[in-house]
């Protein structure tokens, strides 16, 4: 069995818990997700609110209930925390028995990794968890059900150990913690995430793993931070900007009829497509195929992402009749099959969700029947948010990770991979029809986007696009590779098999390319 370590850096409490249940509820294989929380107190299913001393808010801290066992626990930076979602082995599949001899498990692997780092840690029957003396090292806390476990460990590396006094850790009076770093063993956060990447291997099966690039050794300085970002990453040099591209990259460019009415109507409702903004090579093919994809909440990204063409000035107010005005032009160009995006909209209390749900209603009410495709940014992972427009029932609700996991900050700097994952396994846990893209020849290897693949099979994604990455200008990311055809058509065979039930795999593919086709495929 292939375990499929991550490395998420730092990720908030409540999109680690969307993308564990994602993947306890969709995924086939085992994966280990390894991470920071910024600071936040979590209760378990029994959990006594009078644990917790202080309002959290008072030192700068959230607290939210899980569905784990155990008390009140600290999670914060410098804190390793682990999650399985692994099948455990056991007769009773999740009974009391499995539970306590996984739950040893976790902390007999913790226990080793400590010894290599010379601590000896201790289990205690009584305080579950992994002891030193009578100081608690790492709180375990965990949920098994039909033989697959959620939630996991939480190793202190060097946190700040007085977040632990506004709380009654574990709900034991009198708990002392310790941390490796206050046990006097100097060691870094990569070092201890190797350790227990090693010992993982041996209890849960081959490692196939990836890492969200945060810590690297130092690079030259560089005057361009896309570049600088790429070094870091592992990527150096790329094409020149005027290198020729490869003959199966060149679209033909056609004007006809049908396109130039499109065009027209865009005008007239005073819309913006994302065809034109982001200069998709297939304008061509789609526009005279009657199909645009609107962009709605203004032209202007309050995000700078190295691949994107879209203008980054202060975003100007939204407009109130623009869901209107795209119903308007769905009605007008008879489509079945419309396709909604936006720039992101980080200056807006719900990230410009609220625009979606009222574009959704009304395309509706002017042209029933037309499938409804949205493509949505992240809205910072504000649940209350995405829920906005997840209740609104979009026919295919998109949210494109864009690359692999350690490209993922050179690439998109201000999004994340984890909350990516995670604003896809919640829309799934929605009931919604599922979608995400990525774009290659940034510097990803093939076999990082096969554990992309599985990442997305792993949350119940239905649809993937995979394209070629077109340097828009000088000023963007260089393109490290032109992937030929024939690696497009493997990867789109290799998502396939792994159960993704459509994968839209090819040069000139784009995240709305053949949506229409692909949602009918993947919904038959």
């Amino acid at each position: 069995m292939t375990l499929r370590v991550r490395w998420l850096g730092k990720v908030a409490y409540r999109d680690a818990l969307a993308l564990q249940r994602g993947l306890f509820e969709h995924g086939a294989e085992d994966h280990l997700l390894l991470l920071e929380h910024p600071s936040v107190y979590t209760l378990g299913v029994r959990a006594d609110l009078a644990n917790v001393l202080v309002p959290p808010a008072s030192v700068g801290a959230e607290l939210v209930r899980a569905d784990r066992g155990g008390d009140v626990t600290y999670h914060g930076p410098g804190q390793l925390v682990g999650y399985p979602i692994v099948t455990v082995p056991g007769k009773r599949g999740g009974g009391m028995a499995d539970t306590v001899a996984y739950v040893r498990s976790v902390a007999d692997l913790l226990i080793d990794v400590l010894a290599e780092l010379g601590v000896e840690g201790r289990w205690d029957e009584r305080f579950p968890g992994v002891w030193v003396d009578d100081r608690k090292i790492a709180a375990i806390g965990v949920r098994l059900s039909r033989g697959r476990s959620m939630h996991g460990f939480a190793l202190n590396v060097d946190p700040d150990l007085t977040m632990f006094e506004h709380i009654v850790p574990c709900g034991i009076a009198d708990t002392q913690v310790a941390s490796l770093r206050a046990e006097g063993v100097d060691t870094t956060m990569a070092d201890v995430i190797d350790l227990v990447v090693h010992h993982a291997s041996t209890r849960w099966g081959d490692v196939e793993r990836q890492d969200v690039t945060l810590f690297q050794p130092p690079v030259e300085p560089t005057p361009v931070k896309l570049t600088g970002r790429l070094a870091q990453a592992g990527v150096t040099g790329g094409l020149a900007v005027s290198e020729r591209k490869p003959e199966w990259l060149r679209a033909p460019l056609r004007m006809d009829v049908d396109q130039r009415r499109l065009q027209r109507t865009m005008r007239e409702l005073k819309l913006v497509t994302v065809c034109e903004e982001a200069g998709c090579p297939n304008l061509s093919e789609c526009w005279s195929d009657g199909t645009a994809t609107f962009m709605i909440n203004g032209e202007r990204c309050t995000r700078a992402c190295g691949f994107c063409l879209v203008d980054t000035q202060h975003p100007e107010p939204l407009d109130a009749d623009e869901p209107e005005r795209v119903a308007e032009a769905v009605a007008r160009m008879g489509l079945t099959h419309a396709v909604v995006t936006a720039v992101a909209r980080d200056d807006l209390a719900d990230g410009g969700a609220a625009a979606f749900a009222a574009t959704i209603d009304a395309i509706r009410r002017r042209r029933p029947g037309c499938a409804v495709e949205v493509l949505i940014p992240d809205c910072k992972g504000d649940t209350d948010a995405l829920d906005a427009i997840f209740d609104a029932q979009p026919d295919i609700l998109n949210h494109n990770v864009e690359t692999v996991a350690r490209l993922q900050r050179a690439v998109r700097p201000s999004a994340g991979y984890a909350r990516s994952l995670a604003v896809l396994a919640h829309a799934k846990a929605s009931g919604l029809t599922t979608k995400s893209g990525l774009i290659l020849g940034m510097g990803e290897t093939d076999d990082e986007v096969l554990g992309a693949l599985a990442d997305l099979r792993g949350i119940g994604v239905d649809i993937v696009t995979i394209g070629q990455y077109l340097r828009p200008s000088a000023k963007h990311l260089p393109v490290a590779r032109w992937v030929e055809p024939a690696t497009f058509a493997a990867l789109k065979a290799a998502g396939e098999a792994m159960g993704i039930p459509h994968v839209e795999a090819s040069p000139l593919t784009r995240s709305s390319y053949h949506a229409r086709q692909a949602a009918e495929e993947a919904t038959a």
